[in-house]
C-alpha cells in the first residue's frame, strides 16, 4: 500500500472518492505554461470564486441604474448589506449572529478591540503574546502600549516556544499566563501561528486567561475558513480575522470581528462611529452615541459594499460544503502530503508543523534540509524558486520556511502529489 503513494492512480483514486471534488470547478485557477497551477497559497490569498464577479457586477449595475436609491431597494439593498453575510459568517466561526460583523481590516479591528478590551489598571498593565507573532499584531500591541504611556519593555510579555521546532506546548502557554497572571490585562494569541502552522486550543487558552483575571482575544487570520471554530463556546472576549486567505474574498478584503454576547450591552469605552449607533435612531443624527448591541456596535462607517460582495460568493460555497466536510478533506490532503514526505523526502524536507492533526490546519510549514549541493536558507530559496518556475505555488516566510497549504475547497490529492514529485526531481537533479 505504501509503495503506491507516489502513483498517479493512487492520487486519482483519492480524488474520485472526494465528496467535495466538484467545488474546484467553482474557482478560477491561475495557469502556468497552459496548465493549471498547483496552488498552495490559500493561506496568503485564496483563489477567486467564479460567483464573485456576479455579486460585484450586481453592485455596479445597481449603482449605475439607481445611484443613491440603491441603499433602499431590492433584496441586496446597501443599507443592511452587511447583514447578508452575518448568518453564514457566524456559522463558519461558531458564533451567534449578533456576535460577528464584517468590517474594516484586521489590524484596524484589532486596534478597535484593544481600545475597548485592553484597559490597564495600576495592578494590570501587561499584554501577553507569542514570540515571533505576525509583525502587524506586534506593531499594533506595542503602539497601544506606547499610546497609553506604558513601556513595552515592561508591559509586553513575549512567550518563547519551548519545542525544538519552534512550536509551543500548552504547558508552556499555561505557565506563562499563570506566571504573570496578577499583572496581565490581556492575552492575545493566534488561532494558527502563521510561520509554523501550529493550531491552538482556544477554549483552553481562554479558560486559563480568565482564571487569572485577564481578557482573552484571538487573531484568527490563519484559522477562519481553515478550522472548525466554536468562538461562542470558547469563551473568548473578542477575535479578529481577515477574509482574503481561506475565505477567498479577494486581496485586501473586508475583515471580520467577534465580540462575545456577554459584552453585547457593555459600557466599555470604544472608538465610536455613526454606523455603530443603534439602527432605530441612527438617522435622527443626535449628538449622543447609543451603540447597537452586539458586534455591530463597533462599526464606524457604513460598510464597503463592493468589498463585501465577493465575501457573499465565498460564504455560499462554505455553507454548501460545510466545515465538518471541509475539515475531513483538509486532514486527508495534509495527511497525504505528510506521508509523501515521510516516504521519500525525509532527507530533504523537515515538517515543523505539529504531526498531530488536531494541532494544525491546512498548512504544513517546511524547512529544506539539503539538496542540489546547498543547505539551510540557500537550499530553501532554490527549491522555492524551482517550484514557482513549474507552476507550483506556495509561499516563503523568513528566515527559511516554505508554507504549503492545500485548501480543501479547490486543491486535490493530485496537486499534492505534483508537489512531492517536483521536490524529488529537484533533489535528484543535484545528486
Amino acid at each position: 500500500m505504501t509503495a503506491d503513494l507516489y502513483s498517479a492512480d493512487h492520487a486519482r483514486a483519492l480524488d474520485s472518492a472526494d465528496p467535495l471534488a466538484g467545488f474546484r470547478a467553482e474557482f478560477l485557477l491561475p495557469r502556468h505554461d497552459g496548465h493549471e497551477q498547483a496552488y498552495f497559497c490559500g493561506n496568503s490569498l485564496g483563489l477567486q470564486p467564479k460567483g464573485a464577479r456576479a455579486h460585484v457586477e450586481e453592485v455596479l449595475d445597481k449603482w449605475a441604474a439607481e445611484a443613491v436609491e440603491g441603499h433602499f431597494t431590492g433584496q441586496a439593498q446597501w443599507m443592511p448589506y452587511h447583514e447578508l453575510v452575518r448568518d453564514p459568517l457566524a456559522d463558519v466561526v461558531g458564533a451567534q449572529p449578533s456576535e460577528v460583523v464584517a468590517m474594516n481590516s484586521l489590524t484596524a479591528n484589532l486596534h478597535l478591540m484593544m481600545v475597548s478590551f485592553y484597559q490597564p489598571t495600576i495592578e494590570r498593565t501587561a499584554i501577553l503574546v507569542e514570540a515571533g507573532s505576525f509583525p502587524s499584531d506586534r506593531y499594533a500591541v506595542e503602539s497601544q502600549l506606547k499610546y497609553r504611556g506604558l513601556p513595552p519593555g515592561h508591559t509586553l510579555i513575549e512567550v518563547e516556544p519551548d519545542n525544538a521546532d519552534g512550536t509551543f506546548s500548552m504547558e508552556a502557554i499555561e505557565r506563562a499566563i499563570r506566571a504573570d497572571g496578577k499583572r496581565l490585562a490581556l492575552v492575545l494569541w493566534p488561532g494558527v501561528q502563521y510561520r509554523t502552522g501550529q493550531a491552538f486550543d482556544l477554549k483552553e487558552i481562554a479558560r486559563i486567561g480568565h482564571e487569572v483575571g485577564a481578557i482573552v482575544g484571538f487573531d484568527l487570520a490563519h484559522a477562519v475558513g481553515n478550522l472548525p471554530l466554536q468562538l461562542h463556546d470558547s469563551g473568548a472576549d473578542f477575535a479578529v480575522w481577515c477574509h482574503y486567505k481561506y475565505m477567498n474574498a479577494g486581496p485586501g478584503a473586508v475583515a471580520g470581528c467577534f465580540v462575545h454576547e456577554r459584552h453585547a450591552r457593555t459600557h466599555r469605552p470604544r472608538f465610536a462611529g455613526w454606523w455603530g449607533h443603534e439602527q432605530a435612531s441612527r438617522f435622527r443624527m443626535g449628538p449622543e452615541f447609543v451603540p447597537t448591541p452586539g458586534a455591530d456596535g463597533w462599526q464606524l462607517s457604513n460598510p464597503p459594499i463592493l468589498a463585501l460582495a465577493p465575501l457573499r460568493a465565498s460564504l455560499d460555497l462554505f455553507a454548501r460544503a460545510g466545515m465538518d466536510a471541509l475539515r475531513a478533506k483538509s486532514e486527508s490532503l495534509t495527511g497525504y502530503l505528510e506521508a509523501l514526505i515521510d516516504l521519500r523526502l525525509r532527507d530533504t524536507l523537515q515538517i515543523i508543523t505539529p504531526r498531530d492533526p488536531s494541532q494544525r490546519g491546512c498548512q504544513l510549514s517546511l524547512r529544506v534540509t539539503g539538496g542540489c549541493g546547498l543547505s539551510g536558507r540557500d537550499a530553501g530559496r532554490a527549491l522555492f524558486e524551482t517550484l514557482g518556475g513549474q507552476g507550483i505555488v506556495g509561499d516563503w516566510r523568513e528566515p527559511d520556511v516554505i508554507r504549503i497549504s492545500p485548501a480543501p475547497l479547490y486543491n486535490t490529492h493530485a496537486d499534492v502529489l505534483r508537489f512531492a514529485r517536483a521536490v524529488e526531481q529537484w533533489r535528484s537533479a543535484g545528486a
